[in-house]
């Protein structure tokens, strides 16, 4: 659990890589496997109902996410210094701050969920499918923030390993929750698309309570004790203060990007139904390859914090440099094998012969420039571990918003059209790299490097 062991320095980050990396890709498989279940077993109007929460809870999401990686900043600053108390210390104050955040949520999203789902435009046909959906899964957001922060925390500590077992087993309890509620197996009432919510509340729950005693009986460093207790009853508004300055950026960076994505599908769309289905292939299948990008960076944040609390800031460049060479070897492995297997692999997800071509054609351009995005990941993760949050949310929300949305649109009014929006994704890649590695290269470098714990 603690990545300074000893060790080679490769060795120690791909161990707890490759629980990250799986952790990440059950997380979309269990959204994937649940509206497969809807689908199927109900219907679209169902699919759709869902469809219609998903921006509100992204929206949701992006603060808690954001609150979790201000607090693993800290926390792996103060496991790097082998600061027990302060670990507990921030994760007690994360928690109450998360509890205190769905509580508020719970209660105007039951009291709200209609109101809310109208004013995001959900259609008239599917509205009191989407209300019946949304306001239980709102009333049972307390419990899955904490269940995102919890997670999120163990990660701080060296631990990737419980985060997977957690994410298992909710898995597990969906698979059969959904179908069992829909169905009614085992006498169960028949609940149509509510079993979903149902089904996820009750993963988390499970894994809440299973986590509870198991941490206990194993006496890991973030078991529930009396000072994690009185750390969640009597918050340190300083220290929340702080956690907020680092997380609130990375919560803002995530409401751009999926804002911009709004946008983006604004100007596929007027290409047609075929380059719509396109799009959201295409999308489906870089989410899984950027998946590996984006755990390395958050690994190399976690190393990198732990290390500054260590006072062993000399390893900060061998942190980076294996970083990146890990991103070039496992993303750029993954892009070799797709563009070897194009055609297979975006047949999984379309069965038009004419649209799997289009899909083709458009993850030849795009797809070798995540290798690029991953490396601007290592980069942006390594300086906000020191408290760098600021800088690298400016210059990945520029390049959002002066490079891929401008070049998405003018380069589709050119001769390139539908090519043109994937040209100006590859390009917001590679200046966000050029821009991430030039500041951390030439300016952070630079800087004296202090624990914040």
């Amino acid at each position: 659990m603690n990545p300074l062991s000893a060790g080679p320095l490769w060795q120690r980050f791909s161990l707890f890589l490759i629980p990250l990396m799986a952790s990440n890709i059950l997380q979309a498989l269990s959204g994937t496997i649940n509206s497969i279940y809807v689908g199927q077993l109900i219907g679209v109007e169902a699919l759709a109902a869902i469809a219609t929460f998903f921006p509100l809870m992204f929206f949701l999401m992006s603060f808690i996410i954001g609150l979790s990686a201000g607090s693993t900043v800290l926390i792996g600053q103060a496991w790097g210094a082998k600061n027990i108390d302060k670990v507990k210390q921030v994760a007690g104050t994360t928690l109450a701050a998360a509890i205190a955040l769905g509580l508020l949520v719970a209660i105007g999203g039951g009291i709200c969920a209609e109101q809310i789902l109208v004013a995001l435009g959900a259609p008239d046909n599917i509205l009191s499918l989407s209300v019946g959906y949304a306001r239980i899964a709102l009333i049972g957001m307390p419990g899955f923030f904490v269940f995102l922060v919890v997670t999120s925390v163990l990660r701080g500590v060296g631990d990737t390993i419980t985060p997977l077992f957690s994410l298992i087993m909710s898995l597990l309890v969906g698979l059969v929750v959904t179908p069992a509620l829909i169905l009614g197996w085992f006498g169960l009432p028949q609940i149509g698309v509510n079993a979903a919510a149902v089904a996820m509340i009750s993963g988390f729950v499970s894994v809440l309570v299973f986590l509870f005693f198991y941490m206990r009986a194993r006496s890991m460093p973030l078991a529930p004790d009396k000072i994690l207790l009185a750390a969640m009853l009597h918050p340190d508004i300083k220290l929340l203060a702080l956690i907020l300055r680092l997380g609130i950026p990375a919560g803002l960076q995530m409401v751009i990007a999926s804002s911009a994505g709004i946008v983006v599908v604004g100007l596929v769309n007027r290409f047609g139904s075929d380059a719509t289905a396109a799009y959201g292939a295409l999308g489906q299948f870089m989410s899984y390859v950027q998946f590996p990008a984006m755990s390395i960076g958050i690994a190399a944040s976690i190393f990198a914090a732990q290390a500054i609390g260590a006072r062993q800031n000399d390893q900060l460049a061998a942190i980076a440099r294996v970083a990146l060479t890990l991103n070039l070897v496992v993303t750029g492995g993954l892009i070799v094998l797709a563009y070897l297997f194009s055609q297979h692999v975006v047949a999984l997800f379309i069965m038009d012969p004419a649209v799997v071509d289009l899909t083709e054609s458009l993850l030849h351009v795009v797809l070798w420039s995540i290798v690029c995005f991953g490396w601007s990941m290592v980069f942006s993760g390594i300086m906000r571990a020191s408290g760098t949050v600021y800088v690298p949310m400016i210059l990945s929300v520029a390049c959002i918003l002066l490079v891929e949305l401008p070049g998405a649109i003018w380069l589709s009014r050119t001769s390139l059209g539908l090519t043109g929006i994937w040209v100006a994704y590859a390009a917001s890649f590679t200046t966000m790299m050029l821009l991430q590695g030039f500041w951390y290269q030439f300016v952070w470098k630079r800087k004296e490097i202090v624990a914040l714990v």
